[in-house]
């Protein structure tokens, strides 16, 4: 598995050494693109720290405790382990939240449980869905973000169900 840590830094020369034969001038072309990312930082900052914000009074305020009683037998009639609820509810709004609670659920049930699997699967599939929303869509001119966060969220939750269905079967 050492070939494997190789990988980046022979990426690396190989775009290095392309840019040679080209002639292009690297470092110059490599300040150009920072000179493109200030402004693009400035423009998504309000949308990051709108949603980084959102994430804490989510959690905070004990909303999330509440969806997750809530929801907790929605979820249990779909395959979906109680235990993981808050996992499953959590994921679409931080990713380190996410992972602390995944790092409970293994420590509590085990990598090799059933629980531990599903959870595992349920990190995997899904995604940070309101992170990356207000990241592109902060980068684009259109600001119509029900349709596609909501089809994101759906996608995020059918990966959940079938993830746990197939934890079930093997």
């Amino acid at each position: 598995m050492k070939w494997v840590a190789l990988i980046v830094p022979a990426l690396f020369l190989a775009v290095f050494i392309f840019a040679l034969v080209r002639r292009a001038k690297l470092y110059d072309c490599f300040t150009d693109g920072v000179k493109e990312a200030v402004p693009l930082i400035l423009s998504i900052f309000p949308y990051l720290a709108a949603m980084l914000i959102l994430s804490a009074l989510f959690e905070e305020s004990g909303l999330s405790r509440i969806f997750t009683d809530f929801l907790t037998p929605a979820f249990r009639a779909l395959g979906i382990p109680p235990e993981i609820s808050p996992l499953v509810l959590i994921k679409p709004f931080s990713g380190s939240g996410s992972t602390a609670i995944l790092s409970e659920l293994l420590t509590a049930f085990g990598a090799d449980s059933y629980i531990g699997r599903c959870a595992c699967v349920a990190y995997g599939s899904s995604e940070t869905v309101f992170y990356i929303s207000a990241v592109y869509f902060a980068g684009t001119k259109t600001k119509k973000l029900l349709r596609p966060t909501v089809i994101a969220l759906f996608a995020n939750f059918v990966g959940v169900v079938v993830g746990c269905l197939l934890c079930r079967i093997l």
